[in-house]
Parts: C-alpha cells; sequence; structure tokens
C-alpha cells in the first residue's frame, strides 16, 4: 500500500517550493483518504498550471486561498476548480499574484485512484531583457514619490532592463529589496556604459546613487550565479545635493553591451570609493585598473566594498598576489604620491587589477571575502570600526608585542572583587592608581574598550587592537593618588622603554597642560605618539592639550565626526563634523582650527560601567552604543595608530602622523582644512602605507 504523504486537511498541507518552476506528485485518494492537501507560496506574479493525470476514478482538484489564515475553507476562498466527470484528466490555468495557496485533490464519493498532479509556477516577466526592449518608465520628475516596480530574474530570465529619462541634472536613487536570493544592479547610460553599479553579496539589498545630467538612462538587474529571485526596484530622483549620501562607485567608464559604442582602452585607469558600500565594475578595458575602497559604514547591515568581476570566472587569474602574505602585493602609488601595497590580480590576457581597501571579490563562479570578522556578538553595530576600514586592515595585523597603549584618563572600573569588565584585557597600573573614583560612570572603561577590548572572544565588541599591552594611569578627578599628564606620561615612558616597546599614548581630555608635560613630546618625538581630543567646546580653537599638535609632529588632535546618522536618529552624511549647536540642540560640538589633525567617529557602541558614587566598586558592566565626544573619536585614532606602528616598528612618531594624515579620507575643501584636519582616519590604507615604506 502506498503511503499517504499529502496532508488530509488545510492546516496539515504538505508544503513544497517550487524547483525550475514545476513540481510533480504521486498520490492517491478514496473512501477513507478523501482529500489530499498541498501548499505553495509565490513571491511575485505568476502564470500558474495544474494537471492532474493518470486517473482510474473520478477525482477533482481546487485551488485554495486562506484569506483569513483560519486553516479554513470559507466561502469565496476557492479561487479556481476543475471538476470532470470520471476519469477525465482536470486542469486549471490561471494567473496568481503573490502569496500563498493550498491545492485540494478529492475523491467523488467512492472512488479511489492514484494520481499524479503536476504544478507549474512561472513569474511573470515584464521588464525587457535587452536594452532594446527595456521596460520604459518614461520620464522622472524631481521629488516625486518612488516609482516601484516587482519582477524577477533567472536562469530563464536573465537581465532585467529598465529605461528612463531627466530633463535636469540630479540625484537618482535606485534600490533593490525584497530579494530571495543574490542578484546585482547596475546604472547605465544611453550607450549601455556602465556608470555604478552594486554587487552585494547573498540576499543583501543592493543600493546606487548617483549624480546624474540630463539624458537617459538604464537599469540593468541581473542574477549572480544563475540565482531565480522576484525583487522590488524602487527609482527617485532629487535635485543636486552636496548632503545626498553616495552608496555607489564612482562612475565607471566601460562597456557592457554588444551594441554599445566602444572605448579605446587606457593604459591606467583608477576609481575611489566612499565612506558607503562601493560596487566596483571591472570591465577590462585597460591594461592596469585600479580600484581604492575608503571606508564601508554599512559593512554591519550586509554592505560591501565589492570588486565586481561578475563578468569573469576565477580561472581566467592568471595569479592572486594578496599584500597581507609575506612580501605579497604590489607596491604601488596610485597619483597620490603616497605609495601603498595593493593587492594585485593578473589575468591571462596580461592585464591587472590593483586594489585596496575591499572586502569581497566577486567572480561568476566564487566568491572571495578579505575583510576579516571576529565572532564578537555586537561586531556588525561597531559602525565606527567599518567607517574606518579597521576589519581591512585586520588582514595585516591585530597589534604587535613590541608596541605599548598607554592611556591616561579617569581609571578603570572594578567590581567588589576587583574585577574589570569582563571585555577588557589584562592591564597594567600603578599600585590602587587604576580605579575610576571620578563619577558614577567610568569613562576610562569607555575609552580602553574602544581602543583594545578583548576581541574575538564571543563576548560584546571587538578593540582595535587585539594583542598590544596595555597600561592605565588615572590622572583626572585631583583624587589622592591621581597622578599629573607629566608624571603619568614619564612612567608611561619609563615603563615603554624597560620592556623596549614603541609607546602610543591616549589623551580623550582636555586641561592638565604643564612646561613638563610638553618638555616630554617635545623629547620624545621618535619614540612617543599623543593622541589628544581637540574638545567639545563647538569653538573654532583646539583645546589643550590637543594645541600642541600646531607645534609638535608627534601629536595628533583629534576631532569627532557622524556616521549616517546623529544620537537623536538624524540622518548625517557620513563625516560631517559633529554640531549640535547648530541645530539648537544643546549638546556639544567638536571643536576645530589650526592643529586639527584628524577626524574619527563619535557616538558608538564600548564597553561600559556604572555605580551608585557611595560605593567603591562599579556594579554594572554593560555595553552603550553612543559614546560620544572627541574623546570617543580620540580612542579610535589611538587604536588604528597602534596597528599602523605594529606593522612597521622602524617607523617614528613622526612617521605615524604623517602616513595617517596622507592615508586619510578627504572630506570638505581639497587637502587640509581647519574643520576636518586631513579628514576621517582610513586604517587600510595607512597600514599599506606603513608596509610600502617598509619594503623601500
Amino acid at each position: 500500500m502506498s503511503s499517504d504523504l499529502a496532508g488530509n486537511s488545510l492546516d496539515k498541507a504538505r508544503s513544497f517550493t517550487f524547483t525550475n518552476n514545476s513540481e510533480i506528485f504521486t498520490d492517491r485518494v478514496s473512501l477513507k483518504d478523501q482529500n489530499d492537501y498541498y501548499q505553495f507560496t509565490l513571491e511575485g506574479r505568476s502564470s500558474f498550471q495544474l494537471d492532474l493525470t493518470r486517473l482510474s476514478a473520478n477525482a477533482n482538484v481546487q485551488l485554495i486561498r486562506d484569506v483569513n489564515g483560519n486553516g479554513l475553507v470559507d466561502k469565496g476562498e476557492v479561487i479556481a476548480a476543475s471538476k470532470r466527470t470520471g476519469k477525465k484528466a482536470e486542469s486549471i490555468t490561471t494567473i496568481l499574484e503573490a502569496g500563498t495557496y493550498h491545492i485540494r485533490v478529492y475523491s467523488q464519493g467512492k472512488a479511489k485512484t492514484k494520481y499524479d498532479l503536476s504544478v507549474s509556477a512561472t513569474p511573470i516577466d515584464n521588464a525587457g531583457n535587452t536594452l532594446n526592449a527595456a521596460w520604459d518608465i518614461g520620464e522622472i520628475s524631481a521629488n516625486t514619490e518612488a516609482i516601484s516596480y516587482t519582477d524577477w530574474v533567472g536562469k530563464s530570465d536573465s537581465y532585467d532592463y529598465y529605461k528612463f529619462n531627466i530633463n535636469t541634472a540630479g540625484d537618482v536613487t535606485l534600490s533593490l529589496k525584497d530579494l530571495g536570493a543574490d542578484a546585482d544592479m547596475r546604472l547605465l547610460n544611453w550607450q549601455g556604459e556602465i556608470l555604478a553599479g552594486s554587487a552585494n553579496i547573498t540576499n543583501t539589498d543592493e543600493f546606487i546613487t548617483s549624480s546624474l545630467t540630463a539624458g537617459t538612462y538604464y537599469v540593468e538587474i541581473y542574477p549572480y550565479n544563475g540565482n531565480q529571485t522576484f525583487y522590488n526596484l524602487r527609482l527617485s530622483f532629487t535635485p543636486p545635493d552636496s548632503t545626498v549620501m553616495i552608496q555607489s562607485s564612482d562612475e565607471l567608464e566601460s562597456v557592457d553591451d554588444a551594441d554599445s559604442t566602444s572605448i579605446t582602452p587606457a593604459t591606467v585607469v583608477s576609481y575611489q570609493g566612499t565612506l558607503r558600500a562601493d560596487t566596483f565594475v571591472y570591465t577590462s578595458t585597460s591594461t592596469q585598473t585600479v580600484f581604492s575602497g575608503k571606508g564601508n559604514i554599512d559593512f554591519g547591515s550586509g554592505g560591501r566594498d565589492i570588486l565586481d568581476l561578475s563578468a569573469f570566472v576565477s580561472t581566467q587569474v592568471q595569479a592572486f598576489n594578496y599584500a597581507h602574505t609575506a612580501n605579497g602585493g604590489v607596491v604601488y602609488d596610485p597619483g597620490d604620491s603616497v605609495a601603498r601595497v595593493f593587492d594585485a590580480i593578473a589575468f591571462s590576457d596580461g592585464k591587472q587589477i590593483f586594489f585596496e581597501g575591499i572586502d569581497t571579490i566577486k567572480f561568476a563562479d566564487t566568491i572571495i571575502d578579505l575583510s576579516v570578522i571576529p565572532n564578537d556578538p555586537l561586531f556588525n553595530q561597531q559602525w565606527n570600526l567599518h567607517m574606518m576600514d579597521v576589519h581591512k586592515a585586520w588582514r595585516f595585523t591585530t597589534g604587535s608585542d613590541q608596541i605599548l597603549l598607554g592611556i591616561e584618563d579617569t581609571g578603570i572600573a572594578t567590581d567588589i572583587n576587583g574585577y574589570l569588565h569582563p571585555d577588557l584585557r589584562f592591564t597594567e597600573s600603578i599600585s590602587s592608581n587604576y580605579f575610576d573614583e571620578y563619577s558614577s560612570d567610568s569613562h576610562g572603561t569607555l575609552v580602553q574598550g574602544a581602543i583594545a577590548a578583548a576581541s574575538n572572544n564571543n563576548i560584546g565588541i571587538a578593540g582595535i587592537n587585539w594583542n598590544s599591552a596595555l597600561m592605565h594611569v588615572d590622572v583626572v578627578g585631583g583624587n589622592p593618588g591621581d597622578y599629573s599628564l607629566a608624571d603619568a606620561t614619564q612612567i608611561l615612558i619609563n615603563w615603554a622603554d624597560s620592556q623596549n616597546k614603541r609607546l602610543v599614548i591616549n589623551l580623550s581630555l582636555s586641561g592638565g597642560y604643564s612646561t613638563a608635560f610638553e618638555q616630554l613630546i617635545a623629547n620624545n618625538q621618535d619614540d612617543v605618539l599623543f593622541v589628544i581630543a581637540a574638545g567639545n567646546g563647538n569653538q573654532s580653537t583646539i583645546s589643550s592639550p590637543a594645541d600642541l599638535a600646531k607645534k609638535y609632529q608627534n601629536v595628533i588632535s583629534v576631532g569627532a565626526c557622524w556616521g549616517t546618522q546623529d544620537y537623536y536618529g538624524n540622518p548625517k552624511t557620513p563625516g560631517t563634523r559633529v554640531d549640535y549647536p547648530s541645530a539648537g540642540i544643546q549638546w556639544y560640538g567638536s571643536n576645530y582650527g589650526e592643529g586639527l589633525t584628524l577626524m574619527a567617529p563619535a557616538e558608538f557602541t564600548s564597553t561600559s560601567a556604572t555605580r551608585n558614587t557611595s560605593n567603591s566598586f562599579y556594579s554594572n558592566f554593560d555595553y552603550i552604543n553612543y559614546f560620544s565626544g572627541t574623546s570617543a573619536a580620540t580612542a579610535n585614532v589611538t587604536g588604528i595608530a597602534s596597528l599602523v606602528w605594529s606593522v612597521n616598528q622602524g617607523l617614528t612618531a613622526t612617521q605615524i602622523r604623517s602616513i595617517l594624515s596622507e592615508t586619510a579620507y578627504d572630506l570638505g575643501d581639497p587637502g587640509y582644512d581647519i574643520v576636518h584636519g586631513y579628514g576621517v582616519v582610513n586604517t587600510d590604507a595607512a597600514v599599506r602605507r606603513a608596509l610600502a615604506i617598509a619594503r623601500t
């Protein structure tokens, strides 16, 4: 006797998904097993065909949609049926919208019969499959409601094209969402040349925002590796706005259509990324192509800086030359007079790609992930690390034991048993000086977690530096046992000298200047780097002692910038100087002015500790997601400086400052300016620069 595989009621229906758009089932119905139920879900509008064949007695079929979800077939929920007499085959042909449906196969009277149930659902393709047949959206007007289209791509529908026009210059934003599998998107000009692309991995949403002149453009959507998926495409158009958050790579001058006008191959072409997830599309139109990712604040939400080689298979590569291997990569000056070590790919046709700052390489047949992803559960929330490309630099180093991280702050929180926050590493200290008695919230614990939390330990967050030694000296509060900046700095220098280590000192504070402290800076310009907060007064002058950056090249003054939003959830362009007062909010603003060196993110996740001030211990260890101010920004730069020094300990402190400055992501006016300094610090580029110096 054959087993009954189909459910006998609506709520116990046999569920299936379509493979290659069709499915066949064999079962039986009889007086004792009168009903067989099946369930399926469609992701988009589809042409549906059902055939019930090989009947030896009378059986019928119904197509049902349980609209109210009560598990019963109510009036009006049978949307199609076939009830032919005798042994005649049954069939249903109809168009179905996206949703969940049931099929009921049932015997008529005392009939007993086996059956074959054949079901197919072919997605309806409205978009054209070539440029010439593209779905014509027509003219898009500025500031009107976004236009939305739902369709699908797969092995049998490998390209969808949409055509649109704009009659004035502006910013076009495209999004590809509701993906069930990996599909990618490109923006093309009227000739079919690629202007921008988005090729994230898996079913991550795709985004492109690009500034365009008046004209005709195309959107190209295609599946990765033949995946079938429905999608929702949204298009919107706004007037030009320098604050728009760019999410795609710079315009790429290349051809992707056989009917397009050809472009004469150049010798070398270079493309620069943004602080967002960028897709760099390679089309082999040049002998040498250079791609530079510049930070990826979208990494935690699935966005990647992608090198899109999906037009090629990996076997077309003659050699991979990775920069993180011993003596690997190529020392190359991309035209900014700052030679760095680039990863390199050589194709069998002699063409080459040099690249840096890339998360993922996407071939037609494989995906290569380059970034390091620790197992700390809050890592995806650490957008500050992603914006500064820390996760890319970890390919090269997670910190050297030849570096000492010195932190002069409020001290560190300990619990009633004398233990630190469980996500902090062992820290050297001086007697009982380490304890943070300054307030109910431990500022020093926030700072130290951002710089060097215990990492890849399945707990909390990842620190920037995983390995270098730490020493914390309490200099804030004027409590018994606290040290002056000069005395604390001398202690750190002595300890570093005794261990033969390079020293990076973090000063997430203002005040405390003395001539003795300045003299220590002046006397240790080769071996000690001072990273100091610019201050939170929203003033056009840098606070002391950060203003010493104007005088000494081993001092870095750090300003704070936003990511994609501020503390209150207001959208911001990544890299914008934190300035709440200008919005009428009585909070802080990052100081700026002559001597400002670098910008780094603030208002991010770090280790936290709180207590009742009547207690001599901390009772609550946790994490906060808004470590704010130039204190937070400074901790970022300290951690990054220590990574750069870790890969080349032959450098001086003044060279570390120079490297961080010349490899920063430029903001505001080209070059140095008093609002952004040299720009947002970029870890990957800085580490590659330090490696290049070591090889030359």
